[in-house]
């Protein structure tokens, strides 16, 4: 058997990166040693989704792999989130970590930004959704009986925020929407399937709206919440427990 991949998976909590963490714990050279989220730290809630730092502590022993969470200032700039996330890395690689888990789908700019960040601390990135077609993913995750809520969405999305996600809603997208949502369009919350060992209860409060710095191009993802000066709109459907 080929050697251990001694890894941190980069969990947001949402389907793509449950399809993901999925098919890792599947690969016998794969070991992961930490779920790694970003959080802010003035709302305790995860970077871009905005779920409660409660659930995400939920969900990680629900899975029953240790969370690491990475506390950031609200929409920090590029150097403060780079020179942070290298501080973590680090550590990780002084610990024996080998390779770090994606659940990107097909953003190129953003594969290689993190592989560029990753290259500079001596690590390895894996991407286990790459490339996949989006709506044979969606279709595969419901498949697997996994359930997820949307609790993020852009602006002109807002009937949807909010939803448990079928494929009946998915058809109902506009054509212009990726059914995972790989541009950034919606984030959701997953709370029942295979790799949890108990379904993660809330229920879901209020819904608001929030406008935020848009994010540089290779930075379109819940991981890299860096702020530029464009404004856009984000509608928030809050879960509690």
């Amino acid at each position: 058997m080929p050697d251990k991949k001694i890894c941190i998976f980069n969990w947001s909590g949402g389907k793509d990166s449950t399809l993901a963490l999925h098919y890792a714990l599947l690969d016998q050279t794969i070991e992961i040693r930490y779920l790694i989220t970003t959080v802010t730290e003035k709302y305790n809630r995860v970077s871009m989704h905005g779920v409660r730092e409660a659930l995400l502590i939920k969900q990680a022993e629900s899975i029953g792999i240790p969370l690491y969470q990475i506390r950031l200032g609200e929409m920090p700039d590029m150097e403060t989130y780079d020179r942070t996330m290298k501080e973590h890395l680090t550590k990780f690689k002084e610990e024996g970590i080998t390779h770090s888990i994606f659940g990107d789908i097909f953003l190129e700019d953003l594969r290689k930004y993190r592989e560029n960040k990753l290259a500079e601390i001596g690590i390895t990135a894996i991407f286990p959704l790459w490339q996949k077609n989006t709506k044979e993913l969606i279709e595969e995750f419901l498949n697997l009986s996994y359930k997820t809520i949307i609790v993020c969405t852009q602006q002109n999305l807002e009937n949807f925020c909010g939803k448990v996600i079928s494929m009946d809603l998915i058809n109902q997208l506009p054509a212009e929407i990726d059914p995972c949502g790989e541009n950034g369009e919606f984030h959701t919350f997953a709370f029942e399937g295979p790799i949890f060992r108990n379904k993660i209860a809330f229920t879901i409060g209020e819904k608001v709206f929030r406008t935020y710095n848009t994010p540089r191009k290779t930075d379109e993802n819940e991981d890299s919440p860096c702020s530029t000066s464009a404004l856009s709109g984000f509608w928030y459907s809050d879960l509690v427990e």
